[in-house]
């Protein structure tokens, strides 16, 4: 867990950083949303040769993930030394989302040989922790105040040491090996209905999630501003995008000891509800008191996650113990595939039809998803 929280440092750095960044440099919009949407595709370029590969399934997980948070370190460390928004600095950003394919989903591969029966709350555990992680680059900017350069460093360092420490670790006796390659395992996402239901529901959950956790940031920066001076502003929406974030964290390993007793479709079910709703919720109230926008937000941080847990361990539950890392790894690129499209398209929507509405079309998501779980408890009542 710790080791995840250090690697998933690196993912929404230069989102949380971009209002420093943009005060030194002159970066067009376009440029600026490149920096976060191209951890996306670069996640989804890896994870989806990870996934045809069964790299996951085949390679020693521990090893895996220790290579890829170093390296990722490696690139995010780059930004030190080249231009912020330029195209080296892109790549730099790309290179990390692709090593962050071996971290994030090779992390639940580790977690889901540990168990069966309470495989809700351990791979809930292994999702708060990539909560937290992706909430961390709030808080080191915070932390950090306008020197971006530390920020950057020390989510960096906490990466490398995060790759060592899962070398630490030992695998459950529910670790399954391939002991082949088999591109032909991805492709029982489709043939088999309940895995399809599952990736579904997940895709919708995906709609809200990144882009909400990319942009949350800058829009509470903005809705803030109406009432107070940008500085404090800016301090504040920090201060309350990592709160909100790190409370989806909080509400995922909660949500994952319930899933094991009341089952992972009811709570995926619930938390889209919640989610989709505080997102309309925050569009009502945004620009408005601040006390009330925030109590919206973090709302909606504590629910849009708690789902996301459950869509993976329902994909670990159908899925043969051999075939559940490419599986795992194949739906995670599959949503991040999505999320590259909302998380770029995202600023540029709010700067035509402004951020409430934007929230309005984010909860299209969570109505999409509850969809498909509704399908598939037809199929596993039980699930």
């Amino acid at each position: 867990m710790v080791a995840e929280i250090a690697a998933m440092s690196l993912w929404f750095m230069s989102a949380a950083i971009l209002p420093d960044l943009t005060r030194e440099y002159p970066i067009s919009e376009f440029r600026q949303a490149a920096l976060s949407s191209a951890v996306q595709i670069g996640f989804v370029v890896g994870a989806l040769v990870s996934a045809l590969l069964g790299l996951a399934d085949r390679i020693d997980p521990r090893r895996f993930f220790a290579f890829c948070a170093i390296t990722a370190a490696l690139f995010n460390a780059s930004l030190l030394v080249s231009e912020p928004g330029g195209v080296v600095s892109i790549l730099a950003r790309f290179a990390t989302g692709a090593l962050l394919a071996g971290v994030y989903p090779v992390g639940m591969k580790i977690a889901v040989g540990w168990g069966q029966k309470d495989r809700g709350f351990l791979v809930g555990t292994l999702v708060g922790a990539l909560t937290f992680g992706s909430a961390a680059p709030h808080l080191l900017a915070l932390l950090g105040g306008t020197d971006w350069r530390w920020s950057l460093t020390v989510a960096s360092i906490a990466s490398a040491l995060g790759g060592l420490l899962c070398l630490a670790t030992t695998l459950g006796p529910f670790h399954g090996t391939a002991p082949r390659m088999d591109i032909k395992a991805v492709f029982s996402a489709w043939t088999n209905r309940k895995i399809r239901y599952a990736y579904i529901g997940y895709l919708g959950h995906m709609w809200e999630l990144y882009a909400m956790w990319a942009w949350i940031g800058i829009a509470l920066t903005v809705s803030f501003s109406a009432h107070m001076a940008a500085e404090d502003a800016v301090s504040l929406a920090r201060l309350i995008a990592f709160l909100a974030i790190a409370a989806g964290g909080v509400a995922c390993i909660a949500a994952g000891v319930l899933a094991d007793k009341v089952g992972k479709a009811n709570i995926a079910i619930l938390a889209m509800a919640v989610s989709g709703t505080a997102a309309l919720l925050s569009a009502i109230t945004f620009g408005g008191p601040v006390w009330l926008t925030i109590l919206c937000v973090l709302i909606w941080g504590a629910a849009i996650l708690p789902d996301s847990a459950q869509f993976s361990a329902l994909v670990a539950d159908f899925a043969p113990a051999e075939q559940a890392g490419s599986l795992m790894t194949f739906q995670t690129a599959l949503g991040f595939a999505l999320t590259f499209l909302t998380v770029q398209v995202t600023p540029m929507l709010a700067n035509g039809i402004g951020w409430p509405a934007v929230f309005g079309i984010m909860s299209i998501g969570p109505a999409i998803g509850i969809t498909g779980m509704l399908r598939l408890k037809r199929l596993a009542p039980d699930s």
